[in-house]
This record gives C-alpha cells, structure tokens and sequence, in this order.
C-alpha cells in the first residue's frame, strides 16, 4: 500500500503535541465551530431586530439548519469511509465557507431561512469528516485522549464566540461585522485543512459485500444497506445523546434571549458561555487521560451525573445564581459526557467504519438538538420560557435515565476494544 510519509510518521507518533496533523485538525475544528458559534446565539435577536420575527417562527428557521444536517450526516458518515476523507473534509468545508455569504444579501426573512437551511448541509458533512481525519492522524494508544481535545477545540470555541460576538454587538452594533468575521475565519480552516496529510485509509467493498451477502434474505441485505449510514450496534447510545442535546439545544438558543428579555442580563451570555466553556475545558483535561486508560463508561457515568443537576439549577432558579451557576456545572459535566459518548461508538465499530460512527453520533446530536430548538420555541411562545426549560430538565432525566438501565450494559457487552 502507499504511505503518506510525513503522515504516517506523525500517525505513529505516541506524543500527542509533536503530531503536526493532530494539531492543524485541531486549529481547523476550531476556526469551523468558531465562526458557527459567533452567530448561533444571537441568530434570535438578529432575526427579532430585522425581521421582527416571534418565537415560534425563530424557531422554525433555526430548526431548518439542524434537519438539512440531520439529512446530510448519515451519506456523509457512507462517503468519508468510501472516498478519500481529506478530499470529502475540503470540498464540504468549502461550501461551509461559501454559504456564509447568503446571510448578508438576505433581505427577508423567507431568503435568511433558505440560506440557513442550506448551510447545515455543509456542515454537517464537514463535521463528520473532521472528526473521522482527526481519528485517523491519531496514534491508537492516544485515540481516547486524542478525541477528549479534538472536542475542547469545539468547547473553546462554543465559549469564545458568542462572548466575543456579544461584545463586537455592543461595540459596534453592526450584525454585518459577525457575518463577516465568521466568512473570514471559516476561509482560514479551509487553507488550514490543505496542509493536512492524512494516511491511506481502509475502503469499505460494496462490491464483495454484495457478493458475499447475494444468497442472503432480503431483511438481511436491508439491515446491511442500513448499517452504511447508521452504526446500527450503537442504537441506545444514539438515543442517549439526542436526549442530552435536547437539552442542550433548549437551553443554548433561547439564552441569550431569555436573559435579555426576563432576567434583565443584556451582555451576560457572554459570560455564561465562558463559565460554561471553563467547566467543559476543566473537565476535559482531567476527564482525558481517564479515556486514555479505558475508563470510558466511567466518565459518561460522572457527566451525566453532574449535567442533570446543571440543567435542574437552570430550570429551578430564575435569577443570577441560577444563570451563571448551571453554566460552570453543565460545562463540568458535558465535558466528561460527549468525549465518552463518542469513545463508545469509536469502540463499537470496526475501522472500515469510522465515518458512519462519527455520523451516527452527530446525527443522534443533531435529532435531539433540533427537536429542543423547536419544540423550545413552540414552549417558550405559547407557555413561557421557564417551561421550555423544565422541559429540557425532563429529557435530560430521560436520557440518564435509560443510560443506567440499557445503555452502559450495551457498551460493555458490545465494545471492540
């Protein structure tokens, strides 16, 4: 087989820092979360102060950006396993790039909608490509450890953006300014991503399967169409994560809003995504190396702990202490949880299969979090805010819920490694 030098060499590579590809991945996935995090939690303000939009058609616009994401994720996963991943990760990050400039010659809110929906192909597509080279360029021995940083580069990021988005806004007062900088720096990771080497990768044989599976039954061959864009074995911990991003999805689109318009916080998001962003880093540091060792189970168990009382403290006190308590705490445990959660399906697929496992997570991501900004809306309009975060307490229950009783037993009886 052909070898990629540089690549393989970095790819061999115990030291988690020395590995140049690791890095730039790592920058890359920044730049990309960063310039989406900039405008995700002012896209409600932005939509109320041009288009004089309410709550329930907010909600269906930034709903649209989740379902095309939804939609594109699992060919996605099939198509990073199939083609060249660094060629898929460039081209469906170019779009990203590209689809940045409808936000500005929008000039209703029908067209913004349009160009929202659009842009979540993209990136969903890039995401999975990203996370699936970020795998590849890591050494095994450093792969649980590896992913745990690969996700504080999107926790940095998360923190970063809406805090620096909210001061430019007060600044400036200019949304023209945001969608500029995210243009910029979405055109930076792109050029970032054309250094990257990545090694030659295992190909899925659609052709064998075919041929090996041709006496097989019909609903045996149906499952086997299925399982190219869907890591059919991590089914619960699919589940399991789309409750925890309901929550999420919930509590991160209507915050900024909710603060303004009830708790009398006009600039205060942006601190508490910093607060948020520290819990998601420190955990992150002290939660990787447990990774690392195997300790995956362990780690979800001490995420989803400690988020469910996040999100109760959210729902519970609507006040200061409430606001800016839940953010250190939901940080401290996501930051365990999701690096955990996407171990799992790591370790449940074979390598032929990275990209769908990394899809799987997305998509399970993607269904949960857009259900929240929805249904968030829908609650938030024609009850009040305080219920669409309770609601987002109760799904959070759920999924912890069943984590315990099906999902962590499923792991451990169905891990590869």
């Amino acid at each position: 087989m052909k070898t990629d030098t540089g690549s393989n060499t970095d790819n061999r590579s115990p030291y988690l820092w020395r590995n140049s590809n690791y890095v730039k991945v790592l920058a890359a996935n920044f730049l990309l979360y960063f310039s989406f995090m900039l405008l995700t939690p002012l896209l409600p303000l932005y939509l109320k102060d041009t288009f004089g939009a309410d709550k329930d058609m907010i909600g269906f616009v930034l709903s649209g950006y989740t379902l095309m994401c939804l939609i594109v994720r699992p060919f996605s996963g099939y198509i990073v396993d199939s083609f060249p991943r660094k060629i898929v990760l460039l081209i469906c990050n170019f779009l990203f790039f590209l689809l940045f400039a409808g936000y500005l010659v929008a000039g209703s809110i029908t067209l913004f909608a349009i160009f929202r929906t659009l842009h979540g192909g993209p990136f969903g597509a890039t995401t999975v490509a990203a996370s699936t080279v970020a795998i590849d360029v890591l050494h095994p021995s450093r792969r649980g450890e590896g992913i745990g940083y690969y996700g504080l580069s999107n926790n940095l990021a998360t923190a970063i953006g809406p805090t620096v988005a909210i001061y430019l806004l007060h600044a400036f007062d200019s949304y023209t300014l945001l969608f500029w900088i995210s243009i910029i720096c979405s055109l930076l990771g792109v050029l970032l991503e054309v250094t990257i080497k990545v090694p030659d990768q295992p190909r899925r044989s659609n052709a064998g399967q075919a041929d090996t599976d041709s006496t097989a039954g019909e609903s045996r061959q149906s499952m086997l169409r299925l399982d190219r864009f869907f890591l059919i074995k991590g089914w619960s911990e699919g589940l399991t994560m789309a409750c925890f991003a309901f929550s999420y999805g919930v509590l991160s689109t209507y915050l900024a809003i909710y603060g303004k318009e009830e708790l009398g916080i006009t600039s205060g998001s942006g601190l508490f995504f910093t607060l948020l962003a520290s819990g998601l880093m420190l955990s992150r540091l002290t939660g990787a190396k447990a990774l690392s060792r195997g300790e995956v189970a362990r780690n979800a168990t001490e995420g989803i702990c400690v988020s469910f009382f996040g999100y109760l403290l959210f729902a519970a006190l609507h006040n200061a202490w409430g606001f800016y308590g839940a953010a250190i705490i939901i940080g401290l445990g996501n930051g365990h949880m999701y690096p955990a959660i996407q171990t799992m399906f790591i370790n449940l697929a074979p390598h032929t299969q990275r990209g769908t496992a990394n899809s799987t997570i997305l998509t399970s991501w993607d269904v949960g979090f857009g259900i929240g900004v929805l249904l968030g809306g829908l609650l938030a309009e024609n009850i009040s805010y305080g219920s669409a975060f309770w609601a987002a307490w109760i799904v959070n229950a759920m999924g912890a819920a069943f984590y315990f009783a099906y999902t962590r037993s499923h792991f451990n009886k169905n891990k590869l490694r």
